[in-house]
Parts: C-alpha cells; sequence; structure tokens
C-alpha cells in the first residue's frame, strides 16, 4: 500500500536536497547529510533514531568504500606519474596506425581509466589527440571522441573506479560481476558512442588542435609496456577469478586462498606494491617521491568516500523509514522496474545537479531501499550497477565540470561541446542501458 506521507517525504528530501547544491551551492556530502534528516523528519522517525541511522549508514558504507577508493587512488597516481598512460596510447598507434587511431584512441581510453581519474587521464593523454590532428589534417572530433568515450564508459562502469565500487557496495553487488559485466556492456556502447559517432562528427564539422597550453610534462618518463599492462590486469582477474571461484570450485584450501588474494583489499594491495616497485623505484623515482605521490592522491579519494558514506546514510533513511519496502511492493511484480527506476533516477540526478558521483551515490540509495526485500540474484545486483551508471552519464551540460574541461581543451564553443561531448555521453549511457536490459532477460 502506497504511504502518501513517505513518498511526499522522500520527494521533498530530494527537491531540498538539489536545492542545496544548486543554490545554496553547499557541497554533496553535507548536502545528502541534511536532506536524509530531513526525510527521516517528515517520515516520522524519532530524532535519536534519526541520528541512528546516519551512523549505521556511514559505518555499514564506508567499511569497504573507503579501502578501495583509497588503494585505487594511490594506484591510479603512481602510474599517472610513472608515464604508463603515454606509454599505453603509444602502443596501440604504433600497432594499429594512424589510419585506425580514432580505434587506438577507444582503447587507450578504455584501459587508461581503469587506474587513472577521468579527468586526470584525459588531460594527460590531450597532447597525443592535439598531435594527430595536427599530423592527420583531420578534425580532432576524430581522435578526441574515441577517447573520450573510452574514458568515459571505464570509468562509469569497470571498477576499481570510484563510482561502480561505491554503488556495488550500496547495492550489495558483487564486484567480479560488475567488472565483467562491465567490459561486456561497456564495449559495444563505446564502440557506438566513440569511433561511430567521431566519424559522424567529423564528415560535418572540422575541428583544429587549439593552442592551449595543456599542463606541465611531468609524464616525460615512458616505462615499458609489458609491466603497465600486467600491473593493470592484476587486480581485475584476481577480483573476476574471486567471483569464479564461489560458483565454480568446491569447497577447499584453493578456494580459501583465491576468495583472500581476490578480494579487492588484497588485490588492490598487491598491484599497488607492484606499481611503487616497478612503476616506481625501477623508473627511477625516489621513495620520498614516491610517498608524497600517494599522499596527494588520497585528498580526491577522500571527497568521492564521505559522499559514498553520505549515500549510504540516504539509503539507511529509506529503509528505516518504510519507503524502501513500499517501493519494493509496488515494483514487486516487473522485473524491469527496478533497472528502469535506477536509470531514471540517476539520469534525473545528472540532469539536474550536473554531478555523476552524486548521482550515482543518490539514485544507488534508493534503489537499494527498493530491492531490499526483493530476491535478485547476483547477476542482476551487477547489471544494476550498470544501469544506475548508465543514467549518470547521459546528458552532461554546463552543470557539469567535465562540460567545460572538454569545451577548454579541445578549444570548442558551447555549440560544439554541446554537439560532441553531450551527444556522446548520452548516447553511452542510452545505449549501454539499453544492453544492460538485454542481459538482464538472460541471467
Amino acid at each position: 500500500m502506497i504511504d502518501i506521507q513517505l513518498i511526499l517525504a522522500v520527494v521533498a528530501g530530494i527537491s531540498f536536497l538539489l536545492f542545496l547544491i544548486l543554490y545554496f551551492k553547499i557541497q554533496a556530502f553535507i548536502a545528502l547529510l541534511i536532506a536524509s534528516i530531513g526525510v527521516g523528519l517528515m517520515a516520522g522517525m524519532e530524532p535519536n533514531a534519526i541520528m541512528d541511522s546516519i551512523k549505521t549508514g556511514m559505518g555499514n558504507t564506508l567499511g569497504f568504500v573507503a579501502t578501495v577508493v583509497g588503494l585505487g587512488a594511490i594506484f591510479g597516481a603512481i602510474l599517472e606519474q610513472s608515464g604508463a598512460a603515454n606509454a599505453l596510447a603509444n602502443f596501440f598507434l604504433e600497432k594499429m596506425g594512424e589510419e585506425k587511431a580514432p580505434w587506438a584512441m577507444t582503447i587507450t581510453g578504455f584501459v587508461v581509466a581503469i587506474p587513472v581519474f577521468f579527468d586526470v587521464a584525459f588531460i594527460i593523454l590531450v597532447p597525443l589527440i592535439y598531435s594527430l590532428q595536427r599530423r592527420s589534417g583531420k578534425s580532432l572530433y576524430l581522435f578526441a571522441i574515441p577517447l573520450l568515450a573510452g574514458l568515459a564508459a571505464t570509468h562509469s562502469f569497470i571498477p576499481p573506479t570510484p563510482g561502480p565500487v561505491a554503488v556495488a557496495d550500496i547495492l550489495g553487488a558483487d564486484l567480479g560481476l560488475v567488472i565483467m559485466f562491465g567490459f561486456i556492456i561497456g564495449i559495444p556502447a563505446v564502440v557506438i558512442s566513440g569511433p561511430m559517432l567521431a566519424k559522424r562528427l567529423t564528415a560535418h564539422t572540422f575541428i583544429a588542435a587549439p593552442t592551449i597550453e595543456s599542463t606541465e610534462d611531468s609524464h616525460s618518463i615512458n616505462p615499458k609496456l609489458t609491466p603497465v599492462l600486467i600491473i593493470i590486469a592484476v587486480p581485475i582477474l584476481l577480483i573476476v577469478l574471486n567471483t569464479i571461484s564461489k560458483t565454480w570450485i568446491e569447497e577447499g584450501s584453493i578456494k580459501i586462498w583465491l576468495e583472500f588474494f581476490g578480494h579487492p583489499f588484497s588485490a588492490l594491495i598487491i598491484a599497488n606494491l607492484l606499481a611503487w616497485y616497478f612503476m616506481g623505484i625501477k623508473n627511477g623515482f625516489s621513495k620520498e617521491a614516491l610517498s608524497e605521490m600517494s599522499t596527494k592522491s588520497l585528498a580526491p579519494a577522500g571527497i568521492i568516500i564521505l559522499l559514498t558514506g553520505a549515500g549510504g546514510v540516504f539509503k539507511q533513511i529509506l529503509m528505516d523509514t518504510g519507503t524502501g519496502q513500499m517501493l519494493a511492493d509496488a515494483f514487486a511484480n516487473n522485473l524491469s522496474s527496478p533497472f528502469i527506476f535506477a536509470f531514471v533516477m540517476a539520469a534525473l540526478m545528472r540532469i539536474v545537479q550536473g554531478s555523476a558521483t552524486v548521482a550515482m551515490i543518490t539514485s544507488a540509495g534508493m534503489t537499494a531501499a527498493l530491492i531490499a526485500s526483493a530476491n535478485l540474484s547476483s547477476a542482476q545486483l551487477a547489471l544494476l550497477v550498470i544501469a544506475i551508471a548508465s543514467g549518470a552519464t547521459v546528458l552532461s551540460h554546463v552543470n557539469d565540470s567535465g562540460f567545460w574541461l572538454i569545451n577548454r581543451y579541445l578549444g570548442l564553443s558551447v555549440k560544439q561541446t554541446f554537439r560532441s561531448w553531450t551527444i556522446m555521453t548520452t548516447l553511452l549511457g542510452i545505449s549501454s542501458f539499453v544492453f544492460t536490459l538485454i542481459l538482464a532477460y538472460f541471467v
């Protein structure tokens, strides 16, 4: 039965959250906590019970996410500073040739964004796409859009990047399955929104590489490719092996050790140690420089960790007020409904307030409350993560910092940014959601 008071409390809470972020410019972490308290009060919770929900929601969420995001941030920082991104890009270009440079950029973006944050990876690789445009004489779109599509897909769909890690934890999804589905869905979605879209844009518009000074070149080191690929692959393979072992390997010592080394904590610690030695010490970095690099990387990670914790609070409030059970009952008879709900809520939050991270975490909290009593399989939970990430990817526009990053570095007008970057993110989000719905009916 629909409780009007609970519905009004949630609607008012979300509206208030957006008002705090958009009008008062209050940091999303504080805004999420305030909105959670507001929902609890309007739903009739006791004040002390609300405080208990905040403590429970924050604690349950951060136990996992804080560790994974922190380890992932240090891992990415070492690979970034060691020049791994450029080594990968140059390798793919060399193997595929300039004629297939758009596909080389797609693969580069898809691989590089696994350990490195989207904006950092893009800024590192911008000089490369400038060079390709000037050498080929073709539109900058031909190289930039595939790179951006690859970066955006991995950043949204494939752990250990923070967004899918946070959403997977809030929903209780298996990280290994999220990785596998992220690849399965992300690859065709990137082909559609990357090289295919770039070819169409290039046919209509010529964009020359701008004369912008991108960043100081602190990435002049050119590490060997094999260690780079191995180090990036190690945590992913270990986590996926852990997932496989749960289904296909009988109880015993082998399964125990696979679960141990394949746990995201162990896998990322191993990856960090490999990166520290092979990308750091072997490339001439001092121990002091590596320590400073690691410490600096935790600053942006801290923001994501706190945001995720606040999203866990919002989820806990919805569950403790009974809203989650009410929504679950309303959607219980239709498998596609949770996916559509997750996608639409993430898309609305993304469009209204701009931040993909806030959109993912907020909608994950609402979706987790909705499915709390549902009997979804592990595969369906993992696909729900992709559905939320798809919604949080669509329609990047003027309230998203990424919009202005692309606008500046590609030297585009606002109109051109809408016609390229905004279309690309929307096509990526919608196509990945369509593939998610298709898979959901077969798992």
